[in-house]
């Protein structure tokens, strides 16, 4: 790895508060290192400059693949998927009362919820134990 690509890289992870863009897991706590995101994919005309990179962990980032836009489920309309170097967080995503839960608040977020499975059974098992350890949800 060359010495401007973990540069970048770090400045990524110090933009990006060390988490996934999409689920905000925390890197201390997921298996392996949280990758560098193409918010546009380079399949679909994406690039590899800064603003179009962000932290997404493994499983978020193989979920998002080359997707950039789907279906909000509420009103059937096609919408970006949420662009976590543009966007926040909280604007489109809210945790449930149990902490183990993304709740999309917008179109964009509920798009994302989806296109991203980002309440799958493994994920939600999991926050249930870092809910139950103190570790989470993640503090803004």
């Amino acid at each position: 790895m060359s010495s401007l690509h973990k540069q970048l890289r770090r400045r990524i992870q110090n933009q990006a508060q060390n988490r996934c863009g999409y689920c905000q897991s925390q890197q201390q706590y997921v298996l392996g290192k949280l990758e560098i995101d193409h918010i546009i994919p380079v399949a679909t005309g994406g690039t590899d400059n800064e603003e179009n990179l962000w932290l997404a962990c493994r499983l978020c980032n193989s979920y998002k693949g080359v997707q950039t836009e789907t279906h909000d489920p509420l009103s059937g309309k096609l919408v970006k998927l949420f662009n976590p170097r543009q966007q926040s967080w909280t604007d489109h995503f809210a945790w449930n009362d149990d902490g183990d839960q993304i709740i999309g608040l917008t179109p964009c977020g509920r798009a994302t919820v989806i296109a991203l499975q980002l309440n799958n059974i493994v994920a939600v098992m999991v926050r249930r134990a870092w809910v139950r350890a103190g570790w989470h949800p993640p503090q803004r």
